[in-house]
């Protein structure tokens, strides 16, 4: 059974929805995890992702910030939200997928939107760097996020750091900037360790090669410059690591109308 997953911050999805539209007729995801959706639960598209094939739906969104959601060819069964940081600002949704689906063995799905953390890197000042490297510290803790051998468990999102050297245009000079900071590589490896989880991006796409997933809106030719960095990752239980069989970075999309500055990443796995 083959199974493909895609991640994408798609910064609103009502105002990208024919974007969204676009890319899942082009590349008809299984499962689609969109982060920073800046809606309402109430107000999400569902009747248009329904007409898109995805009738099985898990939320936790609000008005005008961050927001999550998993959309599913298959049902699940069952959903989890659970709140990290010390504030319910809506960054994670689990979804279980077993039997309905067709898995004789269940996998657990987590999505992932980690506080971006502000332009300034020192929490005594930075309130939004305080709180995102707290979140960090919290999904370390978490014995939901450290799956025992035996588990099927996948984590997907926009986890807002580019841990390795690789995963940005220049490690020296980003060294002091958000998302490559020493505290925030060191702390999501920590995450990746405790929970022995396996960066199956990286395991298709291995070090030193360079490989990014975002670009800034404040470039004006970000093709020209490709001054980019790897901040949505998809991990794997050591149980499914060996079941992914491709990695998939849509860069084009980057270069659509009125795009995301985040690109949409896919696994397929052969289950």
């Amino acid at each position: 059974m083959q199974v493909t997953v895609t991640t994408w911050n798609i910064n609103s999805v009502r105002f990208r929805i024919d974007l969204v539209a676009k890319f899942i007729k082009a590349v008809r995801p299984d499962i689609l995890c969109l982060q920073e959706t800046k809606c309402p639960d109430d107000r999400f598209p569902r009747k248009r992702f329904k007409r898109l094939g995805y009738e099985h739906v898990a939320l936790n969104g609000q008005k005008g910030h961050h927001g999550v959601v998993v959309l599913s060819r298959l049902p699940f069964e069952a959903t989890t939200i659970r709140d990290y940081g010390g504030k319910s600002d809506c960054r994670h949704i689990s979804v279980m997928l077993g039997e309905r689906a067709g898995l004789k063995d269940p996998i657990t799905l987590h999505n992932f939107y980690v506080p971006a953390g502000g332009d300034v890197p020192d929490p005594a000042v930075n309130a939004k760097f305080a709180h995102k490297l707290t979140f960090l510290d919290e999904m370390r803790a978490s014995e939901t996020l450290r799956p025992p051998a035996s588990t099927r468990a996948i984590i997907v999102g926009d986890l807002n750091v580019a841990p390795l050297e690789c995963d940005v245009w220049s490690h020296k000079q980003l060294l002091s900037v958000v998302s490559h900071t020493p505290v925030e590589c060191q702390k999501l490896l920590g995450v990746q360790k405790a929970g022995n989880w396996i960066d199956a991006v990286r395991g298709f796409v291995p070090e030193p090669t360079k490989l990014y997933t975002w670009w800034s809106y404040r470039s004006p030719d970000w093709t020209k410059s490709n001054k980019g960095r790897r901040l949505d990752h998809i991990w794997t239980s050591d149980m499914l690591a060996d079941r992914v069989a491709a990695i998939a970075v849509a860069k084009d999309y980057r270069s659509a109308r009125r795009p995301s500055d985040h690109v949409p990443v896919t696994a397929t796995l052969e289950l």
